[in-house]
């Protein structure tokens, strides 16, 4: 298969927009900032991840705001994080000298300053004498909010109706219009910091000298390796497995273990086409499948986070009687409703820019496969779950053998008709086949006869309506032979073996149709319209998959080729965005939980294969 052409910005659009891949992610574990190989913020929400943007350049480059840190001459840039941790490093090479850009958020755990949301920016000239510029130019609430700048104890204090920030800064700072901006310049062993603080509600303005903020990088570098230190993960791709866990221990919300499935909105599957979502919500696929990447590196005290998160918010006390809910929001909230910001021009052009998201009104029966699925994981690794957990969880999978042959809009979330999706039978199988093996390992009270004939019809109907013996592959969906991405789970999940011979045939189908250098289509809009226009790029999560499942069926030099290859798509921190397009570039929100946690279970189990 091969992509269609995108549609191109102008050159000078280009210049205005560093592109996705070129960034890299601060966080607190309650929002997180994308910072540009330019120095640039360009991407912040304050002071949650689904709050409105404060930096926004990344949607709009002229109306979204941004925080500008750079030399004040040509310089080449890199960027990398300082090691095992997530304080990342922007490096400023000129002709005079070399700088760099320390961009941190501190961990304040529980402290009485938790609602402080400090962003720290640190710069160091390290080689000979730089000049840097930087302004901090804030559009609160996505650009829609006026704002007034006001000099306040020697700190800038910039006041919308919803939000406060104070800019405190080691050099003289002056106000600009709606901007606060400075030039100055470093000589070999100097530093400057500026630090910008939520405050209001209890939450004073306060200085950030350069010790304390030695202090603050000190204590947030001893947090990070500290947490990483935890991991169990010894194999061949160390360097990335751990970058992929410090990303996705980021995109958790601490104050209730939510893990959100990116930390941006709208970032275009296609350049200037109009599938732009707001990933800023917790889906319990998503987040099941973090919980399982987790437990296998051992990180079991997030794994319990995230099953508190799901039994005192979401949908192990209240919505046992289903269906569930796909979505919520961080704090467990389930209306999320979509809106579309039409002031803003959308990254390159690609509009519509959206917030909320009406795909939570959908029905996705595979969820309840990924939810039970990370229970059984997190019973079987972490700790037992309890009795009330278990009584939840029959009457989770009793639902399931009441509705599993419905259509449903399936695991791509289609916005066209609902469809008969073989993923969703597989995921509903999942959910009766573990909640099964929990109630054998624990002895626990189970309708183990219905629960059975549940399981044994799902199987068969897949094997028949889910198989065309015209492509010799399982398809999509019953009633076509379109081809589908997600039928690699079906090895993963255990349903089929890996070595099956109808499996290997189905192997080589998407192999043959959807594989593109090691990159994997979901599958063909073309062939299975989906109800959206334009075209996407290759689904980076679908490539991690493919490795497994070739490493699965015992062609591991294939396996180990198609991994190496994968990693070369990453950023040059090793973060992946939803898609690859045809170039190349890294496309849709970005950093993407699911890709990451793909990663994480496809290097385990190479690792296993290469022995």
């Amino acid at each position: 298969m091969t992509a269609g052409v995108s549609l191109r910005p102008s050159k000078a659009d280009e210049l205005r927009y560093t592109p996705i891949a070129e960034h890299g992610m601060i966080g607190d574990m309650r929002t997180a900032a994308l910072v540009g190989t330019n120095g640039t913020i360009d991407w912040y929400c304050c002071a949650r991840f689904d709050a409105p943007s404060v930096f926004g350049a990344l949607l709009d480059a002229d109306r979204g705001g941004s925080f500008q840190l750079a030399a004040d001459v040509p310089a080449r840039t890199k960027q990398f994080y300082f090691p095992d941790t997530n304080i990342l490093i922007t490096r400023f090479f000129a002709d005079n000298g070399v700088g760099e850009v320390q961009d941190f958020m501190p961990i304040v755990g529980d402290s009485r300053e938790a609602d402080r949301h400090r962003l720290i920016r640190r710069v160091l000239c390290v080689r000979g004498s730089l000049p840097f510029i930087a302004r901090v130019a804030p559009r609160f609430d996505y650009g829609r909010s006026v704002h007034t700048v006001s000099s306040q104890q020697g700190q800038i204090v910039f006041d919308s109706p919803g939000l406060s920030l104070a800019l405190s800064s080691s050099v003289p700072v002056e106000i600009d219009g709606p901007d606060a901006c400075c030039a100055f310049t470093l000589d070999e062993g100097d530093a400057a910091v500026f630090a910008l603080d939520r405050i209001g509600d209890g939450v004073e303005p306060r200085a950030c000298p350069l010790m304390e903020a030695e202090d603050l990088f000190g204590a947030t570098v001893r947090y990070w390796r500290g947490w990483l230190s935890q991991s169990r993960y010894r194999g061949r791709w160390r360097e990335m497995v751990h970058r992929s866990a410090l990303t996705l221990k980021l995109l958790t919300y601490a104050p209730t273990g939510a893990i959100v499935a990116a930390p941006t909105t709208s970032l275009p599957e296609q350049i200037g086409g109009e599938r732009n979502w707001d990933y800023r919500y917790v889906w319990v696929r998503d987040a099941a499948f973090c919980v399982y990447a987790l437990l296998r590196l051992g990180f079991t005290d997030e794994a319990k986070a995230f099953v508190r998160f799901l039994s005192q918010n979401v949908c192990l006390t209240e919505c046992a009687e289903g269906p569930l809910q796909i979505m919520y929001g961080i704090d467990g909230r389930s209306e999320l409703p979509e809106e579309e910001l039409l002031h803003l021009e959308g990254h390159l052009g690609s509009s519509p820019v959206r917030i909320g998201n009406d795909a939570v009104n959908q029905l996705q029966l595979d969820i309840y496969g990924a939810l039970i699925d990370s229970l059984y994981l997190y019973d079987k690794w972490g700790e037992p779950l309890s009795s009330e957990h278990w009584d939840t969880i029959g009457k989770l999978v009793d639902w399931v053998c009441d509705n599993w042959d419905q259509p449903d809009e399936g695991i791509w979330e289609t916005r066209g008709k609902t469809q008969n999706f073989l993923y969703s039978q597989l995921m509903c199988w999942v959910a009766v086949e573990r909640a099964m093996r929990i109630a054998a390992h624990r002895g626990l009270p189970a309708d183990m006869v219905r629960w059975g004939k549940a399981r044994d019809t799902i199987y068969r109907r897949i094997m028949d309506r889910g198989w065309s013996s015209k492509r010799q592959a399982f398809v999509q969906h019953e009633g076509d032979d379109v081809l589908d991405a997600s039928v690699l789970m079906m090895p993963l999940a255990k349903f089929i073996s890996p070595t099956d011979p109808k499996w290997l045939s189905t192997l080589d189908a998407l192999g043959e149709e959807l594989v593109s250098d090691s990159l994997l289509y979901r599958y063909d809009p073309r062939s299975s319209p989906d109800g959206l226009r334009g075209e996407e790029g290759t689904f980076s999560i679908c490539s991690f998959w493919y490795v497994e499942a070739l490493s699965r069926a015992g062609r591991v030099d294939e396996a180990r080729l198609a991994f190496e290859k994968m990693l070369t798509y990453g950023n040059h921190l090793g973060l992946y965005a939803e898609e690859i397009g045809r170039t190349g570039e890294q496309t849709g929100n970005f950093p993407q939980a699911f890709t990451h946690l793909a990663l994480i279970s496809a290097a385990f189990n190479l690792d296993r294969a290469l022995g």
